[in-house]
């Protein structure tokens, strides 16, 4: 087994680290935040997921995981910071890879002929090959010296450790004894298929696997706003549609969120602007979507504050981008909360996976359905699922109760 040093211990590089860790590897977790590092040291979590608190007290009582605020010597360096994008500058959202070049500067002075470089952000094209020159200006090591791959996560939170193990990956070494090196590392823990590649091929496998979701989420998005306005029931419809033995729409919801699909296709359209127009639409279409959601709360307040002659409380049901989760990254029913809010409607916000927000009071459920006189589920978390709900004023758009 390998010393291994992870940059960033966030909802990717927690659970790696954890499950490196089990399988034998020494892991040293690297984060910019000291909170972080305690709590990870003190065998807890900072993230909500399920069997992951248990996998790092396991690791670190083992001794083979630990925490600390800066790199150090290793075998295997994989980075999992942070992709954010920049909306200041330009029409279409610009990808900000800043993160990925100071963990490759924090970690190019600890570098050895012979280390494996993983990059595990997702990245726009060419991300792998920067990171290769900016190495070899600060290390003196070229990609000769150096195994340099790329190996996105394709993770689903919720079930990051399963999937961890059981998905297949792609692998895009810089070279290809750089590919047959990561594929030894990652076959010390993953059941699925190893796939490889060249490095570039496998940065837009990974923009173009999110991409392919938004586009199809879009579709469904766009659906449930033609079928209100033509009043017919979207569930049943795309119930129907879906028995035709080459159509599969998906549910649609309140928008797009998350760390991915929210980001991953302006990756690929900032940099061909004038030949994504398909990506660019579903992405406009998924934002525009939770535009729609909040004029729908509106219009419906104001015509129940009317039948009832004073001003009523909507009860907001979820604010984190997808069910079961604490995570609240793009998270379009947050966007919606926020909007709303700023309104100056009164409002009752619910969101079981946390415990506080600090923009706003978080009610109970319990205290939501005494007290709303409108109830707007945003996200279709388990727990709403379970609410007996009867003659009461409801306006679903994730699916709990099969009204979108």
């Amino acid at each position: 087994m390998s010393t291994c040093c992870i940059l960033g211990l966030g909802y990717i590089g927690l659970p790696t680290a954890a499950l490196l860790a089990k399988v034998g590897h020494r892991v040293f977790g690297v984060d910019i935040n000291p909170d972080v590092v305690n709590i990870v040291n003190d065998g807890n979590v900072h993230i909500i997921e399920p069997d992951l608190e248990q996998s790092v007290a396991d690791g670190v009582s083992s001794g083979n995981l630990s925490a600390q605020l800066f790199p150090c010597s290793a075998d295997i360096f994989i980075i999992t910071v942070p992709t954010p994008f920049d909306t200041s500058h330009n029409s279409i959202p610009q990808p900000n890879i800043e993160f990925v070049l100071t963990a490759v500067q924090s970690i190019a002075p600890y570098l050895l002929p012979g280390n494996l470089v993983l990059l595990e952000s997702t990245s726009p094209v060419g991300t792998t090959e920067q990171v290769c020159v900016l190495l070899e200006e600060i290390s003196g090591l070229t990609k000769d010296q150096l195994s340099i791959a790329y190996c996105p996560e394709r993770v689903l939170p919720g079930r990051i450790l399963s999937e961890l193990v059981n998905n297949d990956r792609v692998i895009g070494g810089l070279t290809y004894s750089a590919s047959q090196h990561a594929r030894r590392f990652y076959s010390t823990f993953c059941d699925g298929e190893l796939y490889l590649t060249d490095s570039r091929t496998a940065e837009l496998v990974k923009l173009a696997e999110n991409s392919f979701r938004d586009v199809n989420i879009a579709f469904a998005n766009e659906l449930s706003i033609i079928c209100h306005e033509l009043d017919i029931d979207i569930s049943n419809m795309i119930r129907l549609a879906n028995h035709h033995p080459r159509v599969n729409i998906l549910q649609p919801g309140c928008g797009v969120g998350g760390h991915c699909i929210a980001v991953d296709p302006w990756f690929i359209a900032s940099a061909l602007p004038n030949s994504t127009p398909l990506i660019q639409a579903a992405r406009l279409v998924n934002d525009q979507k939770s535009l729609w959601v909040v004029q729908q709360v509106k219009s419906r307040a104001d015509s129940l504050a009317s039948q009832l002659e004073r001003p009523v409380q909507i009860g907001l049901l979820g604010i984190t981008f997808k069910p079961d989760v604490d995570d609240l990254r793009q998270s379009p029913a947050l966007n919606i909360v926020s909007e709303i809010i700023s309104s100056g409607l009164n409002v009752l916000v619910c969101e079981p996976n946390l415990v506080s927000h600090p923009d706003f009071r978080l009610y109970s459920i319990d205290s939501v359905l005494a007290n709303a006189d409108l109830l707007v589920f945003l996200v279709a978390h388990t727990d709403f699922k379970r609410l007996r709900l009867l003659d009461r004023p409801i306006l679903d758009f994730c699916g709990v109760t099969n009204i979108v």
